[in-house]
Formats: structure tokens, sequence, C-alpha cells
């Protein structure tokens, strides 16, 4: 089989293009539909089929607008209850794709909806798994609680996703190729492989899922320690039931202003430059997002900080960033709240004033510390013992968990959150000073 896997790093997102007999299927597309574009004119295929594995928490799917541009059908579970034309697909419902068959299990515990596509192509195999199978894990079944019309329980679907793992791929033989929707880094898992890919006999023996537990035992397993829900998660299920408007026109509609000297009060800016820059220099009230290379997590924190519908502005480092930060807001629908993108001018604004490191080190009892990490990171270990812990994306609504008494000195893991956390808390208590310990928190660990 001719299989194209393609990956978006910041939200560890797998998509994927199946071609035969120059004909095109697409698996859980990103927001933007031009690298499937490029690829079909490449292998000159036409596109015939899109498959929605699940309603994407994470990103936004381009799979109504490819079917609008291209004609191509749109496979979707019936249980998904979509509101764009679609043709159902579950268990028992196949597809013929040239010489490849597509077919289709239902395998619930993400959530209520999801499903495996099974692509056969003589005596191979390949499933490509959304967010149920993960290389070496499985999805979270928490995310659908809050999630639109959904009313489905973390138990409930835990102990449907037991089920899933038992007895929905015994059929499927060892050399079945695994391709997931996520990899490391990706917030749909906990313990998710590096890997890009797998086998389901090499699943089959090293993942935890697959080993012979009691319900209770898996149950209590995928529920302990899953990492925090981002704001945005329930509004993309919402948009990816809906289907997206079409990603150029979104984008097209961001309002530019080319060196801007001033802003309006009580704005919500978002500043992505390095931060260095930012502590140098900044609007008043702005919060600093790094979006320095896509290794960043702009997009996770942006949907953790911002909420869904909240009106922001982004602070660019250049205009030659425009586009590229464009590109990673409508990733998760952010686009028709963004009020306006700029750059400044060479304005003094504000500053941040850099930590005593030397004075820190000698009485940490006179600041009070932040702990801004993740609370299974906490549990792992505190790396100052009177440290305050609140989670990033709990900081905007934890002023009254400050205290003042004292300066502040915030931070992370490694540096990156702590540039966000620090102007968040900045903004809070303007009478306080506050510190950011940057990647010098790596003398404490």
């Amino acid at each position: 089989m001719n299989i194209t896997q393609f990956e978006d790093k910041p939200l560890a997102h797998y998509s994927y293009a199946i071609i035969s007999d120059n004909k095109m299927a697409i698996v859980d597309p990103s927001r933007d539909p031009k690298p499937y574009y490029k690829l079909a004119e490449k292998e000159n295929a036409k596109i015939v089929a899109v498959f929605e594995t699940h309603p994407h928490a994470d990103f936004v799917s381009s799979h109504f607008q490819i079917h609008k541009e291209t004609g191509a059908t749109i496979f979707v579970s019936k249980l998904v209850g979509a509101n764009y034309p679609h043709k159902t697909f579950d268990d028992g419902d196949v597809f013929n794709l040239g010489s490849v068959q597509f077919s289709a299990i239902n395998t619930p515990g993400h959530s209520p909806d999801s499903i495996t596509i099974i692509a056969k192509n003589n005596a191979d195999y390949a499933m490509f798994s959304g967010d149920t199978l993960f290389i070496g894990d499985v999805g979270r079944p928490d995310l659908r609680e809050k999630a639109g019309n959904m009313k489905a329980k973390r138990e409930e679907l835990a102990k449907s996703m037991y089920q899933t793992m038992q007895t929905k791929f015994n059929d499927l033989p060892d050399n079945t190729i695994v391709y997931p929707a996520h990899g490391a880094g990706s917030l749909c898992g906990k313990n998710m492989s590096k890997d890009a890919s797998s086998t389901l006999g090499r699943e089959r023996e090293e993942n935890w899922a697959f080993k012979n537990l009691s319900e209770d035992d898996f149950v209590n397993h995928i529920l302990k320690d899953q990492p925090f829900i981002p704001s945005y998660f329930g509004y993309n299920v919402d948009i990816n039931k809906v289907g997206a408007k079409d990603y150029e026109k979104a984008i097209s509609k961001a309002n530019f202003q080319f060196k801007a000297d001033s802003f309006e009060d009580n704005a919500l800016i978002i500043d992505v430059r390095n931060e260095a820059d930012f502590k140098k220099n900044h609007l008043k009230g702005s919060i600093n997002i790094m979006a320095k290379t896509e290794n960043d997590k702009f997009e996770t924190w942006l949907g953790s900080i911002v909420k869904p519908e909240e009106a922001f502005y982004v602070v660019l480092n250049t205009v030659e960033d425009k586009d590229e930060i464009l590109h990673r807001i409508a990733k998760i629908g952010y686009e028709d709240q963004l009020q306006g993108i700029l750059t400044l001018d060479d304005s003094s604004f504000e500053s941040t004033e850099k930590i005593d490191l030397s004075d820190f080190k000698n009485n940490p009892n006179q600041y009070t510390i932040i702990d801004i990490r993740n609370k299974s990171e906490v549990e792992e270990g505190k790396f100052f013992d009177n440290a305050i812990s609140i989670p990033l994306n709990e900081l905007r609504d934890s002023e009254n968990q400050i205290p003042t008494d004292k300066p502040i000195v915030v931070h992370c893991a490694g540096g990156y959150r702590s540039a966000a956390g620090s102007s968040i808390i900045s903004n809070l208590k303007n009478d306080t000073k506050v510190y950011d310990l940057s990647d010098a928190v790596s003398q404490f660990k």
C-alpha cells in the first residue's frame, strides 16, 4: 500500500494519505488541506474519501473543506451525529479504493464514537487507530464529559476501552501496521512512544493495555495521572462535529497593524516573541507564549491560557512571522477571536526585571515560589519544599491563591512555561515584583 504519513510536531498529530490506482483517501486531516492537495497533484491522484476516526479535541480538521473542494465523501461513525454531509462508517461497512479495501471497527474508549479504519491489500494490513490505540498507550477516556452534548462519563469510557482492547482487534494479524493519530507530546494520552508507527504484534507484546488485566485494574490505570485538559478541547470537538470554516478565508480576516505604538487598557495580548525580547520591552498586560520553533507547544498553551471565544491580540517579532503564527492559531480554531496582529515600534513600554540568582539561592525563604508545572509533575517531586503549586493553565483564575507579602519567583521544569506564567502573575499582581527563574531552574533540580 502507498501510505504517506504527515506530522504536525507542535500538536504531535499524525494524518495520512493512502493512494491506489490514482485515487486518494485521507485519514484525520489537519486544518490546512494544502499538503494533501500537493501530494495528490504530485501523484496524479484524485481525492475521493476522507475518514474521520472521531471528532478531534486537540485540533480542527479540514474534512469538511476537503469535501467541498474535491467532492470527496466523508466517512464517519453514525454515533458522531455529524452535521456535515457524510456517509456512516461502522462495524461491517466497507469502502474500496482501487486495490485497497477499507473497513470500519467501532472502538469506543477515547470517545464513544471512535472508529478504527482497517486497510487491506492482499496480505498487507494497516490500521488507522485514531486516538484509540497509540504506540505504547491508549487514548485517554476523560475528554468528553464537558464537550458539547456528550454525556459519557470517564469511567464508562474507560470500561469501553477495556472491552475494545480485549475484543476488537483479535482477528487482525500481528503484521498489521499501526498508524495512530498522535505520538509523544500529545495531551490525548499520557505515555505515548516517540515512534511514529508500530505493528500490532509489537503492541500486543509491549503495550500495557494488551496485558492480562482485570477490568478494575485497567480502569484504575488508565484514569490515573492523566494530563490536564486544555480549555479549547471541547470547543474543537464542537467545531469538528459541524465542520470548520475554509482555512484560507478564515485566516485572511485577521487585521494587521505594523509597528503599534500604543494599545487599549485591559486588552488580552499574547506576545509570541522569545523570552529575552519580551522581558526587554513589551506592552502592558502582555502574556509571553513563545512560538520560536515548531517544537514549542504554542498551540497547546494558547488554547489552555486563552479561553474559547475570548478576544485577544498577538504581538509578533517580525512581519515575516505573520502567516506562520496565523496558521498555528487556526489549527485550534481561534482565528475568529483574534482581534489583531501587530509588531512593536521602538517605543519603550514595559520591561521585566531579572532575578538576583545569588540572593535567591542564599535566601529562598524571602521569596514566594510558584511552581506552575502540571500536577503529575509535582507529584513526582518538588524542586522547592515551600513552593505553591498552581498549574500554568489555572494561573489566570488563581489570583487569590498567590500571596503578595514577598517577591514572587515563578518556575516550571525547563523555562518555557515560566515565561508565560511569570507574565500572567505580573498582570495579576501589579504591585509585587515577579521574577522568572527561567532555565536557571536546572540548578535546583
